[in-house]
């Protein structure tokens, strides 16, 4: 099953272009949290989705940085995605975990955030 990621950093900005690509992406459950993305602590619907996915699930983002904003809090989230069976992809960017070419950018990606 997919589910949906969304995520901006203030209460100010609007959800609804990441909810909409999300939905045009067949996620049928997208969470949603408007809260800054320093650090995975404090974002309670990223916590209830990781926690709540299961092996063959697919977790989308519009995104990599809708995600995680250090390579590190990404790195952790990747991985324990892998371990239990669940991919990631992005609508924006040729992210996909099910893929070689998909992790290869991912991997690029975060070297570029160099953190």
């Amino acid at each position: 099953m997919k589910y949906g990621y969304a995520r901006v950093s203030s209460s100010g900005q609007d959800l609804t272009i990441q909810v909409e690509a999300l939905t045009n992406a067949g996620c049928e459950t997208i969470r949603q949290e408007k809260v800054s993305g320093t650090s995975v602590q404090g974002r309670d619907e990223l916590n209830t989705l990781l926690e709540f996915l299961r092996d063959g699930d697919e977790l989308v983002v519009t995104r990599v940085d809708r995600l995680a904003r250090s390579i590190r809090d990404l790195q952790n989230i990747v991985y324990d995605l892998d371990k239990r069976g669940v991919t990631l992809s992005a609508t924006e960017q040729p992210i996909d975990t099910q893929n070689k070419c998909g992790k290869m950018f991912l991997g690029y990606v975060g070297g570029l955030w160099g953190v």
